[in-house]
């Protein structure tokens, strides 16, 4: 019986062309209507039933297994996802298929949508052992607005005509661990980020006369080491929170008091409790410090992705997976979430779902090499076929899995 793996090995080159080719033409946050077509034309042919976005370019393609089994609501569904764009980012990596229109794939994004294609392509093959269906998520807008909600909300987890069971997701990485490794983690995966953002309003005058004025500065400055105070204080620090002020603007002049001083934060959190009482301490801090000295405090805090939880039974499952066609050598539990945010969790927080890590560095030190979202970021696309035999195969056993226990 031909395995997923043998299909992979098989479909290999024509699965690393398609990385090429996504790689030289990268798009932006929810309109990636080349990549879309792309995405098409990959797919055309198959047993496929496809259906774009409205209001994105995405594509939500569902393929029906012949496999006997359970009919009607009972039939198990599992979710495949791949996001699809790039970073407004110059390429630095000298490539001979470097993106030249000024963006770039340096999340590597290009790997995800050639390594969906081809699970498409290797459960299409493999469909007559399919006891159930499979939908797969090609998503835009991950590294900015956001795709995954849109998708939701546009009917994704109900594509197939019965909400999804279960769902899946992997994501290369071009540092940190050795190329091939697998890694992850149950619970909390990735954190959620928010925005911060801070006007103190304070009364302008001449900088040699900073009594006859209403200086907002120092106040900023002081709720900027006033935030850092009250994560340590106020949440437990095995619940850790990071709040980063990433800019400061105020003034046009050294001797000229403001009126304004202007804060943005971004705001890291690992927990949804966690993430749900933030907002009103970090509104507490920046209210209470400008009233101490007179001001007021405008606040604007912007929610952004939840935090990404993996389900620990389906986690465990996938992990499973990995280890039983790559070997346990391959793969390695993170003792700590990665702070960085994923718009997957729009998924997990709808249906069991699970995210891994995969290693595409291509250098021989991964603690140096150039990380993700770097002009120099490289993404050895060897992995492609394995990434893409990992997704069909998770997806083949959990139908199975799912067929067997109703």
């Amino acid at each position: 019986m031909t395995s997923t793996q043998d299909l992979a090995a098989r479909l290999a080159p024509e699965l690393i062309a398609l990385r090429r080719k996504i790689h030289a033409n990268p798009e932006l946050a929810l309109d990636n209507p080349v990549t879309q077509q792309t995405i098409l034309d990959e797919l055309a042919g198959l047993d496929l039933e496809i259906t774009k976005g409205r209001k994105l370019s995405s594509v939500v393609a569902v393929l029906r297994g012949t496999a006997p089994g359970a009919s009607g609501t009972d039939r198990p569904v599992v979710l495949l996802r791949g996001d699809m764009d790039g970073l407004p980012v110059v390429e630095q990596t000298g490539l001979d298929y470097a993106s030249e229109n000024g963006l770039m794939h340096a999340c590597g994004h290009d790997l995800h949508v050639a390594g969906l294609v081809g699970a498409a392509k290797i459960l299409h093959e493999l469909r007559d052992q399919l006891p159930g269906d499979v939908v797969f998520m090609f998503q835009p807008g991950e590294e900015g607005p956001g795709g995954a909600d849109p998708m939701v909300r546009e009917g994704l987890l109900e594509a197939a005509g019965r909400r999804v069971d279960a769902a899946y997701a992997l994501h290369v990485t071009s540092a940190g661990e050795a190329k091939d490794m697998w890694f992850g983690r149950p619970g909390p995966l990735m954190a959620a980020a928010d925005e911060f953002f801070v006007t103190v309003r304070g009364r302008g005058g001449h900088g040699s006369q900073p009594h006859n004025s209403l200086d907002p500065v120092p106040v900023a400055c002081e709720i900027v080491l006033a935030v850092q105070t009250m994560v340590t204080r106020k949440f437990n620090v095995f619940d850790p929170v990071v709040v980063t002020c990433g800019m400061i603007a105020a003034g046009s002049k050294d001797n000229i008091i403001p009126d304004d001083a202007r804060l943005e934060m971004t705001v890291r959190t690992f927990s949804p409790d966690t993430n749900a009482k933030i907002k009103d301490e970090l509104t507490s801090v920046a209210n209470h410090v400008a009233a101490a000295h007179g001001m007021k405090a405008e606040i604007d805090y912007r929610r952004g992705y939840p935090v990404t939880v993996n389900d620990p039974d389906e986690y465990r499952f996938l992990t499973d997976v990995v280890t039983d066609l790559f070997g346990a050598d391959h793969y390695t539990e993170m003792p700590f979430p990665e702070a960085g945010s994923e718009d997957f969790s729009f998924v997990a927080n709808e249906v069991p779902s699970a995210f891994i890590f995969l290693s595409a560095c291509t250098s021989d030190d991964p603690k140096t090499a150039p990380d993700n979202h770097s002009p120099r970021a490289a993404f050895d696309d060897s992995v492609v076929p394995d990434g893409a035999a990992l997704l069909a195969e998770t997806a083949l056993r959990r139908l199975q899995k799912a067929t067997a226990e109703r």
